[in-house]
């Protein structure tokens, strides 16, 4: 069986976000727990599974997405990857392809430039108590939390883009916080250059001390900037150590966004591992 490592987010190697594909061959589904192990055994932050699905349904393939220690319900940077493997291999037409996940049915179109747009649901944000412990977890003041709606995670407004850049967190008191993942972002300090706000994404009790490039945040950031900055049409800077823009557009209850995508490994599980 197929695997590869893509980098999303990016226009080169190495950079961006990383996810491991398997487009699976026919439209039976494997085991779950299988797919499990092929994802703690890649230790990315996530595994993309993708299967073709009959003809005349809601969906044209079939996605799932598993973190090493659990499957997820959302995510960007992999769906983005998985949909640069399927352009790859010749296997899309043109315009939206339709994709059946745990949060419904996503859209997702190649653009002739080579990037692909995105097409997932708003997460509204709304304030919240800050947890007992975040600010001590994190190692800095927060200046606001909100919660996500269905991504399930904490969002974290921190004073400037220097705080988020320098950020160290305690990871394991992180883990310990009631809450899938903490989303922290800020205003960029000069909005000229290129992006309008940045973020970073810690999920260690999801098998994820930091996602390099986050595209799931992003249904929740750029309504949250969007709003704050009169403006549908803003760029988000994930400022990890590997980084990546994420261009986005809010239309309503929908959030597109888009960036290019690298393949960097190109392998074949063996027949033991396969099964």
């Amino acid at each position: 069986m197929r695997i590869r490592i893509i980098d999303a987010f990016t226009d080169r190697p190495f950079a961006g976000n990383p996810a491991a594909v398997c487009v699976l061959d026919g439209p039976d589904r494997p085991d779950a727990d299988w797919m499990q192990r092929v994802a703690a055994e890649m230790n990315l932050s996530e595994t993309a599974f993708v299967r073709p699905l009959p003809e005349g349904g809601e969906a044209d393939w079939g996605l799932r997405w598993f973190t090493p220690t659990n499957e997820v319900n959302l995510c960007g940077h992999a769906t983005l990857a998985t949909v640069h493997a399927l352009r790859s291999d010749g296997l899309l037409g043109e315009g939206w392809v339709r994709l059946a996940t745990r949060s419904g049915v996503l859209l997702a179109r190649p653009e002739p430039d080579g990037t692909i747009t995105l097409d997932f649901p708003a997460n509204p944000h709304h304030p919240v108590p800050a947890p007992a412990g975040l600010a001590e977890a994190l190692g800095s003041e927060v200046t606001a939390t909100f919660d996500t709606g269905a991504l399930a995670d904490l969002m974290a407004l921190l004073p400037d883009e220097k705080t988020v850049r320098a950020l160290t967190p305690d990871l394991a008191a992180v883990a310990a916080l009631p809450t899938r993942g903490v989303i922290v972002t800020a205003p960029a300090d000069d909005p000229s250059g290129g992006y309008q706000f940045v973020s970073r994404f810690f999920g260690p009790a999801s098998g994820i001390p930091e996602d390099p490039v986050t595209g799931s945040a992003h249904t929740a950031l750029a309504p949250y900037w969007g709003k704050l900055l009169g403006t549908t049409r803003l760029t988000g800077y994930q400022a990890s150590a590997r980084g990546g823009l994420v261009v986005c557009e809010v239309r309503g209850e929908r959030v597109l966004f888009s960036g290019h995508a690298v393949t960097v490994l190109d392998g074949v599980l063996s027949p033991s591992a396969a099964s």
